[in-house]
């Protein structure tokens, strides 16, 4: 059995000729808006209110920031100017699985340095790597090593 697979799920459906359910809303309700300026204001006061009006709608129907609707904008930025922007550092409690004695960090043991394990492994300044072959590189280290 075969399933269809919605193509296309992040543009919205033209449903007024060209323009979308919501660009039909904004674009009506800017001109709407501007007719009831016109209606109701002098002409010089409706003219001022009408520019930014239909701009704002313009821009909230058609105008995108960084492919996204420009409402998301305008409502990031309303958050942001009424939103606290002071932080305090609020100390959560430890809920997780951890302890705090878990979270120490194991103690050093003092006989495990490098000195002691090479030791264990049988290698002496002179001796031979365990594999028991020696490199070009190893003797020149042996000679840096001896004229010190």
């Amino acid at each position: 059995m075969r399933f269809q697979v919605p193509q296309f799920i992040e543009i919205e459906d033209k449903i007024f000729g060209p323009l979308s359910f919501k660009q039909f809303i904004y674009v009506v309700g800017g001109g709407g808006f501007i007719v009831l300026c016109f209606v109701y204001l002098a002409t010089f006061l409706a003219i001022l209110l009408a520019i930014p009006i239909g701009v704002l709608s313009g821009a909230l129907a058609f105008y995108q920031v960084n492919k996204r609707p420009f409402i998301v904008t305008v409502e990031a930025a309303f958050r942001h100017f009424l939103k606290n922007k002071i932080y305090v550092w609020k100390k959560k409690e430890n809920r997780g699985i951890f302890s705090e004695s878990a979270l120490v960090a194991p103690e050093k043991n003092p006989g495990s340095t490098l000195k002691n394990k090479t030791f264990l492994l049988g290698m002496d300044k002179g001796d031979a790597p365990a594999t028991g072959e020696r490199s070009h590189n190893d003797s020149e280290v042996d000679n840096h090593n001896n004229s010190q």
